[in-house]
């Protein structure tokens, strides 16, 4: 099944229902479709092996990625905020590609591929004829390059099964109201933007596009178009609650449903959140781009029961991410492949016919269709996910595997901290020890290092406990809200 029947089952549904809303413009999904079969014909033509999106979320991002469906090639969106050098590099392994948004640096570049702006890219689309014929869907609909936080970037592969069978484990056909609109505010290199793109289509859900965030300018566009539902980052979350503590009055009356992933969502942060939007339902929704997005889920009544108990194994689930979906199975192993028990951590596998774990170089499945995400974490007793970083953060000292994670933890629960990153720094007498980088709260004293390692070493143990303590202005991330501890160890290492 092609990826394009989701907007051609929407557009036949209900053609003159918005499906789109972008720039102070209105596109109804009859409308959608039609600059998508437009666009297939144009790709066909171009004689294209791949279709790269290299600008902001607009509509030429739903014209190319089903255009490119329908056509039987590669959608390709690219970072627009990587460095020359590195963009450079990925134009050249998609060459030649149809590349749309920034003509100018595409071309100066990488010459070898055909360049159109976003204005010329949608007039041709909207005024082509349609595709004769679409592919049949049994190839690649996506391929989207890793961020390369420990190598070059690898170019991950979805197949139109891996997304369509996600989008059907998950999502009902037309199951929103005319009413609802879903505010997309990721970037739609991310496949966060990719799967909220196909999720609100096959649930005719009214997309309201961002193209570029700020609390502020999302705030009014969710107030402007009666937004019901949204997905954010952490970082996104933080800000827009920041933003309304400084309004200091009631907003966003019509918002029902926030899904947030990306990074690590700091405990604080979704306390206050759940504090101060109470007629708001909140989704942790863990997932990789290999595993076509969402592979498990801490609901909106999760959040509820953890904030409200007094039961600290209950509330300690609001730093989960939930439990996996039922269709996709999750196992936790150690360095050996052995599956672990319940609060032992490893290495998280999964396996399911969303998942990909398909790469252009290799494919990273097990002989028997498991995943190895390289994340790390630990299934409590009642199936509750916990991460703990990626497994290559994994600090190892004098032999004994530390995760920087739950030191993190520890140390921001002292109230001067408002964030922390560990990682292995070298040391002559245990290969590695313990180096943390942090940041103290507004208006608060630096604590006495003494005091930072006697916390460690009271919640976990004296392994645990740091032998380098850094304080930085703030920690690097990416536009995702993913913490760069390459970046951080950079710092140590300086």
């Amino acid at each position: 099944m092609n990826i394009a029947l989701f907007l051609e089952m929407a557009a036949e549904a209900a053609p003159e229902r918005i499906g789109l809303v972008c720039d102070g413009r209105r596109w109804s999904y009859g409308e959608l479709l039609a600059g998508a079969r437009g666009a297939a014909r144009s790709i066909v033509e171009a004689g294209c092996s791949h279709v790269a999106l290299l600008d902001e979320s607009s509509e030429a991002a739903i014209f190319a990625l089903f255009g490119a469906a329908l056509a039987g090639v590669p959608y390709c969106p690219l970072n627009y905020r990587l460095a020359d050098a590195d963009l450079g590099a990925l134009l050249g392994r998609i060459a030649p590609a149809l590349v749309i948004g920034d003509v100018a640096r595409a071309s100066r570049l990488c010459p070898g591929n055909l360049n159109r702006s976003r204005g010329d890219f949608v007039s041709t689309a909207l005024s082509a004829q349609p595709l004769d014929e679409a592919a049949d869907g049994e190839g690649i609909a996506i391929q989207l390059f890793t961020s390369g936080t420990t190598a070059a970037p690898k170019a991950a592969i979805l197949r139109h099964a891996n997304l369509v069978s996600y989008i059907l484990g998950t999502v009902e056909f037309a199951c929103a109201d005319e009413s609802d609109a879903a505010l997309v505010s990721v970037p739609p290199y991310h496949i966060a933007g990719i799967s909220a793109l196909l999720s609100s289509i096959y649930a005719q859900r009214r997309i309201v596009m961002l193209p570029a965030f700020s609390p502020e300018a999302w705030l009014a566009l969710a107030e402007a178009e009666a937004v019901s539902n949204a997905f954010v980052v952490p970082t996104m979350l933080s800000r827009i609650l920041d933003a309304l503590e400084r309004d200091g009055t009631p907003r966003l009356p019509a918002l029902r449903a926030v899904a947030y992933g990306g990074g690590k969502m700091p405990f604080e942060v979704i306390d206050k959140a759940l504090t101060r939007l109470p007629q708001v339902g909140f989704t942790n929704a863990y997932g990789l781009t290999e595993t076509s997005s969402t592979i498990a889920l801490l609901g909106p009544d999760d959040h509820r029961v953890a904030h409200g108990s007094a039961d600290p194994q209950v509330r300690a689930r609001l730093a989960s991410v939930g439990r996996p979906l039922p269709t996709v199975e999750l196992e936790i192993r150690d360095e050996d492949g052995r599956v672990l028990p319940a609060g032992m951590p490893g290495e998280i596998f999964v396996r399911g016919d969303q998942v990909s774990g398909e790469y252009r170089e290799k494919s990273a499945l097990t002989a028997d269709g498991w995943f190895p995400t390289r994340d790390a974490g630990y299934l409590d007793a009642e199936g509750y996910l916990f991460l703990s970083g990626r497994a290559d953060d994994v600090i190892v000292r004098g032999g004994e595997n530390m995760s920087p994670g739950e030191i993190e933890d520890v140390l921001l629960t002292h109230p001067a901290i408002a964030d922390a990153c560990a990682v292995g720094v070298p040391s002559v007498e245990w290969g590695e020890a313990v180096g943390v980088a942090l940041v103290l709260r507004e208006g608060h004293a630096r604590p006495d290092e003494a005091e930072l390692c006697r916390l460690v070493r009271e919640r976990l143990r004296s392994s645990r406990v740091p032998e380098v303590i850094r304080f930085e202005p703030a920690l690097p991330y990416n536009e995702m809200g993913k913490l760069l501890r390459r970046e951080v160890r950079k710092l140590f290492a300086a």
